[in-house]
Order: structure tokens, then sequence, then C-alpha cells
């Protein structure tokens, strides 16, 4: 080969890698943003997939359409089923859409490269540049982010151009170099049938390229690309196309180490769905793959085309056949990742997966459940205080003990957890629920340390052998009932982002104050009169004070969900 043919080959393998790179910042630009935009949806979507196994496919196609990832759908799924926001059985059916749903790039490909009179690549590049016009200098965060979104765009369309013409340059007829690349695939198909032993190369090719990209939709473009310029037959991508389903489920198989058992079968599932849609496809396609490609051709005349719509039908067609047999999917999965008897247990406040970084919007979701679960403990021990100080029994100490610990713990994994999710791409009401959740977890933390103060106080009765009047001891439980009301419209507000409880909380608020005024009252009453102990005074004030500051604490934690509910309606 001389030094030009040498240039040449060299500069287009540079022009193709850059176009590869283009094409998938694009797409993890516009995946992300659209996260980003329908992070409510989403949740929404997963909350339906719960329904039945059809809504589960159908949500599964609507995610990962929208986010252009089936890996990233299914290393999301791998993480809510580690946490228990989904069954197995859900999770399956939402992974047969995941792989429905990364269908779409394909067609994306193939409008690029399809060759059309119209310049669509030039089109797109336009699109990109007025996104990125609307994201450089546009005020609204939303304006900003569908400029993100359609620079995204832009990118794949510009990444695929530049790939399809490289491609095109190095093949080109009549040229030294074109002439050997051509001679090259010639010799595996493709101005004939595949020879049988070529389909197992060619779908462990698929297999291993998909691997290592760890992305199904670049491979793809590349395949479709390679077809468009005369190097790879019908029969050929076929044979690669399957290979790809096997490859992109490297990506969840690596995210499933180190989780529970039923998130690692979350993987193998993903991993099964596609193993048995290439066993149902390879034998068909390697042995009458000629005749397959010729029926297709017939109906369809672009390669492009019938590159993406044999990749929508594999997956269709898989899922068709699958979706009856699902609990036996599950089953068989649950028989290749067996349970441990001696499992190591995971620790018992990591609840928040790390893999929900992945979907920040949901991350959020989860966080603000795991602070309701954080304030419910605190309020459970702020009820075991009460207890212990009226009735004058410690019995329960152990176990007040062992929750103050776990609500610690919980607080200090939550926050650690907002941090690393507020390195993470969120959209502008998130990240002012983030804010405002380091505050509530604060705020919680601070209800569980007043009631580790109650019980100070119970203890200290006991020890001193006093006890409270019985009007003292009306008075505690009249404010008692207060903080209980308010507590429960808190949680209701705070757990569904609901404004409608705030007269109710401000009530609830304003009442803790006046019972507290008068519990101080009602001491100095008591005391001139004579009716009450010095050390039960003393303890009785500090008692009163600090079931109003519980109540201060928990009107905060309301009052934090007015910085960004008027951003959405419900949540």
């Amino acid at each position: 080969m001389t030094i030009e043919g040498v240039m040449t080959l060299i500069n287009s393998i540079c022009f193709v890698l850059g176009g590869i790179a283009i094409f998938m910042i694009g797409m993890g630009m516009m995946g992300d943003n659209l996260e980003r935009a329908a992070g409510k949806n989403i949740r929404s979507l997963m909350g339906k997939a719960t329904r039945n196994r059809f809504a589960g496919v159908a949500t599964g196609t609507a995610v990962t359409a929208l986010i252009q990832s089936s890996s990233a759908t299914t290393v999301m799924l791998v993480g809510f089923v580690n946490v228990g926001l989904m069954t197995l059985t859900q999770a399956a059916s939402v992974i047969m859409g995941a792989n429905i749903g990364t269908t779409i790039s394909a067609f994306i490909t193939a409008l690029s490269l399809g060759g059309a009179e119209i310049k669509i690549a030039a089109i797109f590049a336009l699109v990109a540049f007025v996104g990125f016009f609307m994201s450089l200098f546009a005020k609204s965060e939303r304006t900003k982010r569908i400029g993100s979104i359609l620079s995204g765009l832009g990118m794949i369309f510009i990444g695929l151009n530049v790939m399809s013409s490289a491609v095109g340059d190095v093949t080109a007829e009549g040229t030294e170099v074109g002439n050997a690349i051509r001679s090259m695939f010639a010799s595996i198909g493709n101005n004939a049938e595949v020879l049988t032993w070529e389909v197992p190369v060619l779908f462990l090719i698929g297999i291993a390229v998909t691997g290592l990209m760890q992305s199904s939709s670049a491979v793809t473009a590349i395949i479709i690309s390679l077809a468009s310029a005369g190097l790879m037959n019908l029969q050929m991508a076929m044979c690669v196309v399957l290979g790809t389903n096997i490859g992109t489920c490297v990506t969840a198989v690596i995210s499933s180490v180190g989780t529970t058992t039923n998130a690692k079968r979350t993987a193998c599932v993903h991993l099964l769905f596609n193993i048995f849609g290439c066993i149902f496809f390879i034998l068909p396609v390697g042995i009458w793959g000629n005749q397959i490609a010729g029926l297709i051709e017939t109906v369809i005349p672009s390669t492009e085309w019938q590159i993406a719509v044999f990749h929508l039908f594999f997956n269709l067609t898989t899922t068709a056949i699958l979706v009856g047999f699902l609990k036996y999917l599950v089953k068989l999965a649950c028989i290749i990742v067996p349970d441990k008897s001696k499992t190591v247990q995971p620790h018992p406040y990591e609840i928040l997966d790390e893999r929900l970084l992945k979907s920040p919007a949901i991350a959020v979701g989860q966080a603000r459940q795991e602070l309701v679960k954080m304030g419910q403990l605190a309020f459970g021990n702020y009820k075991r205080s009460v207890n212990m100080l009226l009735t004058g029994s410690m019995d329960s100490k152990p176990e007040f003990d062992d929750t103050e610990k776990e609500i610690d713990a919980l607080n200090k994994y939550i926050t650690q957890f907002l941090v690393r999710l507020s390195l993470e791409p969120l959209s502008e009401t998130d990240e002012k629920k983030l804010s405002s959740f380091y505050h509530v977890a604060t705020d919680m933390e601070r209800v569980g340390d007043y009631a580790e103060n109650i019980t100070e106080y119970a203890q200290t009765l006991i020890e001193n052998n006093t006890r409270f009047s019985e009007h003292a001891v009306e008075e505690i439980k009249d404010m008692d009932a207060t903080l209980t009301e308010l507590y429960r419209y808190v949680e209701m507000a705070f757990s569904a982002h609901n404004l409608s409880y705030t007269q109710n909380i401000e009530n609830a608020e304003a009442r803790t104050d006046e019972i507290c005024r008068q519990m101080q009252l009602s001491h100095i009453r008591r005391t001139n009169e004579g009716s009450c102990s010095p050390e039960a005074g003393s303890v009785f004030l500090q008692l009163a004070v600090n079931m109003e500051r519980i109540g201060d604490h928990m009107y905060n934690i309301a009052n934090s969900i007015k910085t960004y509910v008027s951003d959405q309606e419900g949540a």
C-alpha cells in the first residue's frame, strides 16, 4: 500500500472514531436533558409498570425511547430492585420494553444515512446550532434545557454524517484502499451468501464490540454506515445486530455486582431475554439468511431501513414470544442466581442505592421517601420518650437507644447520598428539592435529639422518685396530642408535596406555642400554691420548651416544600 493510501486510511479512521464520539456525546446530551425535563413523567411511568406485564413493556419502551439507552434503563432497574422499589417480575417486563425502545436509534441512523435528496444531516446541523444558541443565551432554565436537547439531537446526525462520509471516502471504488477493503468484506459474504461458519463469527463480533463500547446504538449506527457504503450486506448485518443485543447486557451485569440477589437476577433476566431471542433468530438467519434478506429487500429497498426494521422486528417478536412466559423467565433467573444461606446482609442504612444516581429525577424521589422513613423513626422515638415520662417505666429504653443510633446513621447516609446526587445533572425543581432535603434531614435528626432529652427527663424523675401532678399530666397529654396531629399533617404534606395541608399545619403549630405558654403559666401557679416540687417543676419547664421546639422543627419540614412545590403540581 502506498504512503498516500496509508494516510487516507489513517485520516478516515480518525474521522470514523470522531464521528462515533460525536454520536455518543449527542445521544448522552439529548437523553440526559430529556430525562431531566421529564423526571416527573418517568417516575409516573415507573409507577404504572407495577400494574401488569403489558404496562411494564410499554413503560420500558417509553422510558428507553426517551433516554436513548437500554443499558441505562436496565442499570436503573437493577437499582430499583436492589432497594425494593420494584419486584423482579415487574422489572422483567420493563426490560422487555427497554429492548424495543432502544431500536429508535437505528431509525434515526437510517433517516440520517438514507440518501434522501434533502440533506437531513445539514438540517440537523442547523438544529444543533439553534440549540447551542438557545442554551448559551437563554435566561430560562427550561429554554436552556430545550436548547441542549436540540444540540444533542443535532450532534447525533452530525456524528453519523462524519462517520458515514469517512467510511465512504476510505471505501471509494477505484482507490487502492477502497478496493482492498471491499475485497476483504466481500470475502465474508458481501456479494454472496454468508457461509455457515461465518455466522457465529459475525455474531461474536457484535457481542464483543458492543460489550467494549457499552452501546448497542453506536454499534448499530456503525453497521448501518458500513451497509450504506456497500461493505456489508443485510445477512451479515443481521448476524452482527443479533450479537449487539447480547453485548448490551454487559453494562447491567457489571452494575449488578455487589447488589442483592434479586438485583443480580434482574441483570440475569435481561441477559436471558436476549439469549433466547438470539436462539429464536440465529438459526433461521444462519440457514435461510439469504432468502430472508431477499424477502425483506423486496419490501424495503433501502439497506439502512432494512437493518432498522430487522432490529425492531427482532425485539418485537422476542417480546411477543416471551411476555407470556415471564414468570418462567423469572424462575429460571432464580435458579441461575440462587439464594445463598450465608449471604452477607447489606448494611442496614445503605437503602439509597448509588445505581439510582443514573436517574437523578428518580433518585430525588427515593431520597424523599427515605426522609419520610427517617421522620417516622424520629417521631416514633418521641412517642416512646413521652410514654416513658408518663408511665415512669424505662422498659422501652433499649429500643429507644437502637432507634436513635439508626436515626443518626440514616441521617449521615442520606446526607452523603444527597452530596453525591448534587453532582448529577438535575432539573431546576429537583435542585431546589435537594437543597431543602439537607435542612429536612437536620430537622428530623433534631426531633430525635429532643426525644432523647425527654428520655433523660424521665430518668431524672425516676431517680428522684418524683411524679407530675394530674393537671400537669393532662397538659403534657394535650401537647402530645397536638404534636401528633401536627406530625400527621406534616408527613402527608412532605411525602406528597401537597400544600393543601398548610392551614392545618399552621393551626397545629400555633397551638403548640399556645400550649407551651399555658404550661409555663400553670407551672408558676402550681409553684406559688406549693403543689409542685422543685425537681418536677424544673423538668416540666424544660419539657414544655423541648416539645414546643419539636413542633417548630416539624413546621420547618412542612415549610420546606414551599421552595419548590409551585414549580410542579403534585409529585
